[in-house]
């Protein structure tokens, strides 16, 4: 009898975990936009038009999206906006940026490689330490990903310390949703 729970619990929870780790962020109902995003969408039409997708969306995309995170990782350094008018969503500037940069830069090196643009949000987390912040989530037929400018590998969102809070829509690209999702999102419903 022991046996066969071993083997229902081979079989059973293996899946199990698959489908929780596969999942996509929820997404809500629509709310408005990060200030400094509309700014950025006037200047990048990659950023919010529909873009041609060339490129695989599964697994076979992990190492694209480990190889554009690590390097922009490591040729932007970060830093704090320099504008003095508000939050400046813009690609790095001189080799600098902040979180939302490093974010930009990542997803139009992803779609310049062919990673399909509709596979591409970005999403506003509350750090651990309760700072806001903005990472790229490239969505994988296995589920989301972070790609984040704090961290070089690419992780599920649930493996993440984050909670996020609002993503941009992966179809309407210049129309955010409510995710909340991850450790603090009851806070916050």
């Amino acid at each position: 009898m022991r046996w066969l729970a071993c083997l229902v619990s081979l079989v059973f929870f293996p899946a199990q975990f698959q489908a929780l780790a596969g999942q996509a962020l929820p997404a809500g109902r629509s709310i408005g936009a990060p200030v400094g995003f509309a700014t950025a969408c006037a200047s990048y039409r990659w950023l919010c038009h529909k873009v041609a997708a060339r490129g695989p969306a599964g697994q076979a995309a992990m190492p694209l999206l480990r190889r554009i995170t690590r390097a922009v990782n490591l040729s932007v350094r970060a830093s704090q906006d320099r504008s003095g008018g508000g939050d400046a969503w813009t690609l790095p500037l001189g080799g600098r940026g902040d979180c939302e940069d490093y974010a930009l830069q990542k997803m139009k090196d992803l779609i310049d490689a062919g990673f399909p643009a509709d596979r591409l949000a970005l999403s506003v987390v509350i750090g651990p330490h309760d700072e806001n912040h903005v990472v790229l989530i490239a969505r994988l037929d296995e589920g989301d990903y972070v790609l984040d400018n704090l961290n070089d590998a690419v992780k599920n969102w649930r493996a993440t310390p984050y909670t996020f809070l609002a993503t941009q829509d992966f179809r309407a690209r210049s129309t955010w949703r409510v995710t909340l999702a991850g450790p603090r999102a009851n806070e916050f419903s």
